[in-house]
């Protein structure tokens, strides 16, 4: 029944811009046109000879809104099934057949509405109003509307501006029409300051939310069942499933979780690398998932345990069906009163009229009573028998009319105390029905209060969480980052240490081979000098050779006692001798100052190769 008073009411504004003469009337002809439009998007069959076999004896031409109600209900109410059609289409084809007569956004000179912001806001419009034609809403209902706006756009909304505007005369005599409220949200009264693209995400979060029954939505990591890997999905939450898509965009639904009472939600602590972890616990199977923050992991888990809970207590399924269920509930019990209060007045009155009628047959009574008197005063007893007979007869029949309208009086007397105390007992009930009620409610409110109390406080706890969870994420990064630079330093001071052993064993390395060089050095100095002796006793021999060939021994002489270097060749007998034995001589002596020279050497380069190792 829900269904169907939610499609009559998008029904009936299609059907009033049909109506373009504002008659109350529709021909046949955009009937037929309108009927099987609904029965497309409405995904029924449409039978087209159906509305002229149902309007075969109606020969005055267009149809008015009760004839069209029978062929509509019997026809495409009936064959409608939920679920079997996607609503938001219906609602966009009957939005588009109103919104061409009705709708001008030009109406103000600026328009803040885009069409499918407009669009939205008359359909929430079409599901908070009461079923009643033409559908309008009263002030309390379009403020709750503006408010949850305002709320979704992290803004208050601007009071004084809707006060004004429902004060004027045209709205207090016909009401808040879906018109009057579309031109009040594209006037910019009420979004002073605010872009469109914020106005038109905050519609369609309160869209979502109130008609489509989405109470929070967001990214979340989800474990898999099989694979036991960690995928991000975008949750859906409503009062009785947790839908997971792929992607924000809701086109690839990957599952659904239904909640009833069965199901329990439990808070997980860190594992796996994930934090903020929570599961969803079904008779079959486990949900875990991990939200981004803690704070988000407790709207999670608080919005599932507590729609949880209202599916096990049968509550209505969100807030605002729930507050629209109260407004409700108080409308029929005022309009009850109202008639009790009714109904005891017409008892009071009934009251007051049985009590005259009962003083009218005393007075009747006393009267004859007095009419005897006087006549039995005045001797007319005495006239004549006859007269005797007539006025006791007279008497009699007085006193059994006076017993008869006495006793009827009575018995509807009692009939009517006992109608009387029963509707008084009724209204007693009634009151203590009401007064309970009241006291629900004043629970209810406090219970709020109270809720609203906890969660303000439990959101400070969980941002000053956050903040110290931050702070120590950031000791633990400068931790982090103090480990990685104490590591750099010990990799970059080991790499140093290695360098100069590489460089120890390379001196190590040169130093040997110096050692080996000088040793050879060694050798060959030793080698030179033995040579040069070899070499200096050669040139004493060969001198002492030439200084005898140069001074030969004659006859008779005798060879002088003394060194060879005392002999002497005279220059006089053999100048060409001496000069080639002078260059001889001179060249031994070079050859001799070499070997000297290059022993020196060796001696100075292993004394050079000393000094370095003692400075390793």
């Amino acid at each position: 029944m829900e269904l169907r008073g939610e499609l009559l009411k998008s029904i009936w504004y299609a059907f009033t811009a049909l109506d373009v003469e504002k008659s109350g009337k529709v021909s046949k002809s955009q009937l037929k046109v309108l009927s099987h439009n609904l029965c497309t998007v409405l995904s029924i069959p449409h039978d087209p000879v159906a509305l002229e076999e149902h309007f075969r004896d109606d020969d005055d031409g267009p149809v008015s809104s009760q004839g069209y109600m029978p062929y509509l209900n019997k026809y495409i109410l009936d064959k409608v099934e939920e679920g079997a059609f996607v609503k938001e289409n219906f609602d966009e084809l009957c939005w588009t057949l109103t919104a061409k007569k009705n709708y001008r956004p030009e109406k103000n000179g600026k328009s803040v509405l885009s069409m499918h912001d407009a669009f939205r806001l008359w359909c929430l419009f079409n599901f908070l109003s009461e079923d009643r034609y033409p559908l309008v809403m009263v002030p309390d209902e379009v403020e709750y509307l503006l408010k949850k706006v305002c709320v979704a756009m992290s803004m208050e909304l601007n009071c004084v501006e809707l006060e004004d505007y429902i004060s004027q005369e045209a709205v207090q005599q016909s009401g808040i029409t879906v018109w009057h409220f579309l031109d009040l949200v594209n006037s910019g009264k009420i979004t002073r300051g605010i872009d469109k693209q914020t106005i038109s995400m905050a519609i369609e979060e309160v869209y979502r939310e109130i008609v489509g029954d989405v109470l929070k939505e967001g990214y979340l990591w989800k474990r898999g069942q099989l694979r036991r890997n960690w995928t991000e999905r975008w949750f859906t939450l409503r009062p009785n499933s947790l839908a997971y898509f792929v992607s924000e965009d809701r086109k690839e639904r990957k599952g659904s979780i239904s909640l009833d009472r069965n199901c329990c939600v439990e808070v997980l602590p860190d594992k796996d690398g994930k934090r903020c972890m929570f599961c969803v616990k079904t008779p079959a199977k486990t949900y875990e998932m991990s939200a981004s923050d803690t704070k988000q992991r407790q709207e999670w888990t608080t919005g599932e345990k507590t729609h949880i809970i209202h599916t096990n207590a049968s509550q209505p399924k969100c807030l605002h069906i729930h507050a629209l269920c109260v407004h409700e509930g108080l409308t029929r019990e005022q309009g009850r009163r109202e008639a009790k209060s009714n109904e005891v007045q017409q008892i009071h009155r009934f009251h007051y009229k049985s009590r005259t009628e009962t003083s009218d047959a005393q007075f009747l009574f006393t009267s004859q009573r007095h009419a005897g008197q006087v006549l039995l005063i005045y001797g007319f007893v005495k006239i004549s028998p006859f007269v005797c007979e007539w006025s006791e007869a007279v008497r009699g029949t007085t006193r059994c009319a006076v017993s008869q309208a006495r006793a009827s009086m009575q018995a509807e007397m009692a009939l009517k105390e006992a109608e009387a105390d029963r509707q008084r007992k009724r209204i007693r009930e009634l009151e203590e029905m009401q007064q309970r009620l009241e006291e629900a409610l004043h629970l209810e409110i406090k219970a709020r209060q109270d809720e609203e109390a906890f969660r303000y406080a439990q959101a400070r706890l969980l941002a000053e969480e956050e903040e110290k969870l931050k702070a120590l994420m950031a000791l633990k990064e400068e931790q982090e980052e103090y480990i990685l630079k104490t590591q750099r330093e010990k990799q970059e001071l080991k790499q140093e240490m290695e360098s100069k052993s590489r460089s120890l064993d390379e001196a190590q390395r040169q130093l040997e081979e110096v050692r080996a060089n000088r040793h050879r050095v060694d050798q060959d100095v030793v080698a030179a000098q033995r040579k040069l002796r070899q070499a200096s006793t050669n040139v004493k021999h060969w001198n002492v050779q030439m200084n005898r060939l140069m001074h030969p021994i004659g006859p008779g002489e005798k060879r002088p006692s003394g060194s060879f270097s005392s002999f002497r060749v005279p220059m006089q007998k053999d100048p060409g001798l001496k000069l080639q034995l002078r260059q001889r001589s001179e060249e031994k002596d070079e050859e001799s100052k070499e070997n000297v020279n290059r022993g020196e050497g060796a001696k100075r380069l292993s004394q050079a190769s000393d000094s370095d190792m003692d400075t390793v």
